[in-house]
């Protein structure tokens, strides 16, 4: 059009679609999932001011009491200046502790408080519920090709810290050994 500024945006009008080349029913069932699945933890965590930084952390700490700040930062893959603030909250509201570490004292250990444990199995609770429901749903037998995929959506080099959880299956700790 004569005189309209050339670089002025232009509306697209058309939705993406699978013609794109994109998997958008597997992105949208991620994001609906997600949004669901974080929905009863959000509403609990909102009423200590928390948000999903701090249930994190809290499960973190309560599937490994003891783990130090350096491992707890490797796991979340964020940087110490952001869990700084959360953390220092957590400890604030007895949620968590923080010992120095019995060899270097400079390590700094992280245990979860009778406080923190409540909060962290009240936060799993309803996220049990809706998996325990799902595969109810899907079917049970269908739980390791569930879990085999969405490990597979972990990068490759991280997917070792999950073998690493306690109670997974050839881990100390694990229901099978």
């Amino acid at each position: 059009m004569p005189g309209k500024d050339e670089h002025e945006p232009v509306p697209i009008r058309t939705a993406l679609s699978r013609a794109d080349g994109i998997d958008l029913d597997i992105i949208e069932l991620l994001f609906f999932a997600y949004r669901d699945f974080t929905s009863d933890p959000d509403q609990i965590l909102a009423a200590d001011g928390f948000g999903r930084a701090h249930h994190r952390v809290l499960h973190f700490v309560n599937r490994m009491p003891g783990l130090t700040v350096a491992e707890l930062l490797d796991v979340l893959k964020i940087t110490k200046q952001s869990l700084a603030r959360v953390l220092k909250q957590l400890i604030d509201t007895g949620h968590i502790v923080q010992l120095p570490g019995p060899k270097d004292r400079r390590q700094r250990e992280l245990y979860p408080t009778q406080r923190g444990r409540a909060l962290a199995l009240a936060l799993a609770r309803p996220q049990s519920r809706r998996i325990d429901a799902a595969l109810k749903e899907t079917g049970r037998d269908k739980r390791d090709v569930i879990e085999g995929f969405l490990k597979a959506m972990v990068n490759p080099d991280l997917r070792a810290q999950i073998d690493n959880l306690p109670g997974r299956p050839g881990t100390l700790g694990s229901d099978d050994g």
